[in-house]
């Protein structure tokens, strides 16, 4: 147990260190979502009118925030590709230790790297016109963390068996995007085609965007309860999932 969490904690801070070495990256980590926060919210805000009043930017925060959980789960899923092709999964595979503390060491990198940015867009929320007090924001990180770990499973259970970024990048597109799209980071679920509300629906995000709203004061609507746990089995089905993917397809198999 103590070699296993050893190799856990090894594999984690060998994550965030290679993020902090790039300053490129960790610039566009930080600027992106702002952006995306501050163009967005000030074009779509004469568009929205949310139920009960309310300001579009302070309802969009919470689901940029959720972005960045997603960006960052995906980006730092993708060294697992190239982990591969170095070698350096391999290695470690082959290594006596439990295959479950290479995946959660690998998890946990980049669950610690989303929930740093997490909480720089959250400590800006006055700006937005939410004022949440220190026990609210010290609740939302913890809750960025939580649903972190799961974003991050099911990048990493996705990008396990990929051959190659782009084929990663694909499936990004199409599938873990889409996640986002749905959650009610943008719109309210009030109001759709019931299609689209039925999808919505079914989105786990849209219950994380919804707890984290409800954290923070921001604009929200459904049960808090209800909204903590479907996200908790979201993350528990996605850790075990990326444990699955990972026990049945070997890394050196999937290179």
């Amino acid at each position: 147990m103590t070699a296993a969490a050893g190799a856990t904690l090894a594999l984690a801070r060998r994550e965030t260190r290679r993020f902090f070495r790039e300053r490129t990256r960790v610039l566009g980590a930080l600027l992106q979502p702002l952006l995306f926060w501050a163009f967005f919210a000030a074009g779509l805000q004469p568009s929205f009118r949310l139920a009960g009043g309310g300001d579009y930017g302070a309802y969009l925060l919470p689901g940029i925030t959720i972005l960045v959980l997603l960006f960052t789960a995906i980006f730092s899923t993708i060294s697992v590709i190239e982990d591969r092709r170095e070698g350096f999964l391999q290695g470690v595979l082959v290594a006596p230790l439990p295959r479950s503390a290479v995946v959660a060491g690998k998890i946990l990198g980049g669950t610690v790297l989303a929930t740093a940015q997490a909480a720089f867009i959250l400590v800006l929320a006055p700006i937005a016109g939410v004022r949440p007090g220190p026990l609210a924001i010290a609740a939302a990180i913890a809750f960025c963390f939580v649903l972190g770990f799961g974003l991050t499973s099911l990048s990493l259970a996705i990008a396990w068996p990929m051959r190659s970024t782009q084929g990663f990048h694909a499936i990004m597109t199409v599938f873990l995007m889409p996640l986002w799209l749905l959650s009610g980071a943008f719109f309210p679920a009030d109001g759709v085609p019931p299609w689209l509300g039925f999808l919505m629906r079914l989105d786990p995000l849209t219950y994380g965007v919804t707890a984290l709203r409800r954290l923070i004061g921001a604009p929200a609507t459904g049960s808090m309860a209800s909204a903590l746990a479907i996200t908790l089995l979201f993350v528990a089905a996605s850790f075990a999932f990326a444990i699955a993917v990972t026990h049945r397809r070997d890394g050196a198999h999937a290179g």
